[in-house]
């Protein structure tokens, strides 16, 4: 695929945006506890969706699954199971520091892990070092974690000035939820590890013809993967709660289908995310390791954009109004770092003897 950075970040956009709403269903649910609903939406985004888009974009999928390797199939499913372990401690360490701060903490990790462990595992970051473009795509990262930082602390802040943040209750223990939050963000770096490990399903898709959809092999085991761990958590919450029953009928039976529909929803809008990330990484070019960290990035950026335009920041003090706008500005100025290093190290079309000789 020929590279174009610019069109990359165009649908890391796209996936960022649809990452950043796909919660907004869920304050429309009817009567349904969050282990409930946490299992629904995950069976469509981690078990449904990769198969039926798979189905649809690659032809003859039964022989791409009869000829991959073992060890690919495996592998993907095993590092997809770790970054569902992941997104538990994601969802604990919010019991514990808070929603803004665990966000921000957490995808700051994993914007900078998931980027760098793939080319470290892989043994080329030293050829990487000498790439053209890359200083610019490391600045922007480490620029992005910071920005990161900064809005986890405003998004406290936040919580605090009007008096809405998990801060306030008594589980609140910065001691025990900072390493969980730190552990969520290594092991949703992982993710990136399952994709790269599903690389030759996607290469075999590629052969049956699914040109610039094959990335969808990427996820035919890495989702399910992190479908089994959420699986085995919320279903035991079911269990422990006594909330099983309402997979089959509400309390007052009223909303079911809505229910469905809306975790239908979430589970879509989550896995549109990894479809769009995966057109856009296929388009960042040499430097396309770097489509993890410009993803995080973009979807750190949207979700703040998205809070102040519904007013979130609105009554809080200026001072923390100035911090949210500092913040936000960082991560553009890092989304043009990363754009501009893989715009550098794409090379230029070659020119046509037309073009050369003048007509």
């Amino acid at each position: 695929m020929t590279p174009a950075p610019l069109l990359g970040t165009a649908f890391h956009t796209v996936g960022a945006a649809s990452a950043a709403l796909c919660y907004s269903p869920q304050r429309f649910l009817h009567k349904w506890a969050w282990q409930t609903y946490w299992l629904v939406q995950a069976a469509f985004c981690w078990l449904i969706l990769p198969w039926v888009f798979a189905w649809f974009c690659i032809p003859d999928l039964a022989a791409v699954i009869a000829a991959a390797p073992t060890d690919a199939m495996i592998q993907s499913y095993l590092y997809g199971a770790l970054y569902g372990v992941g997104g538990i401690a994601f969802g604990v360490s919010i019991r514990h520091i808070g929603f803004s701060l665990t966000y921000a903490i957490a995808i700051g990790v994993s914007c900078v892990g998931g980027t760098f462990i793939g080319p470290i595992l892989a043994g080329n970051l030293s050829a990487l070092l000498h790439q053209s473009g890359f200083s610019f795509v490391l600045s922007g990262v480490f620029i992005g974690a910071i920005a990161m930082l900064f809005t986890g602390l405003a998004g406290f802040r936040k919580e605090k000035e009007l008096g809405a943040g998990d801060y306030t209750i008594k589980t609140f223990n910065a001691r025990l939820g900072i390493p969980i939050c730190l552990l969520a963000g290594v092991l949703s770096a992982v993710y990136n590890l399952a994709i790269t490990a599903g690389a030759p399903i996607a290469a075999l898709a590629t052969e049956h013809g699914a040109g610039d959809f094959a990335f969808t092999g990427n996820y035919l085991f890495s989702n399910p993967g992190a479908f089994t761990t959420t699986l085995l958590y919320a279903g035991w919450l079911s269990f422990k709660n006594r909330t099983t029953a309402q997979f089959f009928a509400t309390e007052d039976r009223r909303g079911l289908l809505r229910n469905y529909l809306l975790a239908a929803l979430t589970g879509l809008l989550w896995y549109l995310q990894f479809f769009f990330y995966g057109l856009g990484h296929d388009r960042m070019g040499k430097l396309g390791f770097s489509s993890w960290a410009i993803h995080m990035i973009i979807l750190i950026l949207l979700s703040c954009a998205f809070g102040v335009a519904i007013g979130e920041w609105k009554k809080c003090r200026v001072s923390t109004k100035r911090l949210i706008t500092f913040a936000v500005t960082l991560l553009v100025v890092a989304v043009g770092f990363i754009t501009y290093g893989n715009k550098i190290a794409t090379p230029a079309p070659a020119e046509t003897p037309a073009a050369t000789s003048g007509h």
